[in-house]
């Protein structure tokens, strides 16, 4: 019995898999921008996916994206250049604030942890 593989196999399987990992990335992505949380709309509508050889990637260019991810610890707030901090609607100005935290709104891990079929 003789056996023969095409020699243009690899190059074929490699396409398979690219396009595959590029719906993969676009279904990660768009669920991503759906389990964003919504307040400007500034971390949903940035959230992008690429593909280059046959390593996929989802992100965001949002600095504060791990903020909302992972939430934060309570935080003291002090002023980075005035000697107070102020605010509209504050009695007069602060030299301090005690921030209590926020809670984790993952977007991320639920979107790449979801159960999917590849096509």
């Amino acid at each position: 019995m003789t056996i023969r593989l095409d020699p243009s196999a690899d190059t074929h399987l490699d396409a398979a898999l690219a396009r595959s990992l590029a719906h993969l990335m676009q279904d990660i992505a768009a669920d991503a921008r759906q389990y964003a949380r919504v307040n400007t709309g500034r971390l949903k509508a940035s959230i992008q996916w690429e593909v280059s050889g046959l390593t996929g990637r989802v992100s965001t260019d949002v600095s504060y994206w791990k903020y909302v991810e992972y939430g934060t610890a309570p935080h003291v707030i002090r002023p980075n250049t005035a000697k107070a901090l102020f605010w509209e609607g504050a009695d007069h100005p602060v030299a301090k604030v005690n921030h209590p935290g926020t809670a984790p709104h993952p977007f991320l891990r639920p979107a790449l942890l979801q159960a999917r079929e590849l096509r």
